[in-house]
């Protein structure tokens, strides 16, 4: 077991395995010390997106479960993450970006809190090398009616 399963595991969260992509893209890019993660949607263990992280944040989405669904993103990332570096502790020096999209109900605004979802659970996960910069962007629709996709950048050994 690694020390960043083992952190997961402590804050009640399991690794999914890494999704394999639905279209005509690579789930991971490396290049050379830097991988980058495609947009990872909010899929569960089972493989399955949760009803209640489907739809527009700001209308049938309260801002609390869209933040949920964003920490979903963040394990369907650190999923990705180990399939490109084979391992999530040494391996990882940081997180250089995150990027979410937050479907958004017109007139919300309010998506930086909702990519607090995944921001935090990387800082939590990751501690110092979770640390990253970060664009959130509120959009009108997202693949499988998700409320939230999150995509990132890693420096790796």
């Amino acid at each position: 077991m690694s020390a960043t399963l083992d952190r997961l595991k402590e804050l009640g969260f399991t690794l999914p395995p890494a999704a394999a992509p639905v279209a005509n893209y690579v789930g991971f890019q490396r290049s050379g010390n830097l991988v980058i993660i495609s947009g990872q949607l909010p899929f569960g263990a089972d493989g399955q997106i949760d009803p209640a992280h489907k739809g527009k944040v700001g209308a049938a989405v309260s801002p609390e479960l869209a933040a949920e669904a964003a920490r979903h993103c963040a394990l369907n990332i650190l999923a990705q993450l180990r399939a490109a570096a084979g391992n999530l502790d040494d391996a990882v020096v940081s997180c250089l970006r995150l990027g979410g999209f937050i479907n958004a109900a017109p007139g919300f605004s309010a998506v930086a809190g909702v990519m607090n979802g995944a921001s935090d659970l990387m800082v939590q996960v990751l501690g110092e090398r979770g640390r990253h910069a970060r664009s959130t962007i509120g959009v009108a629709e997202l693949p499988l009616d998700a409320v939230v996709e999150v995509e990132g950048m890693f420096e790796i050994r």
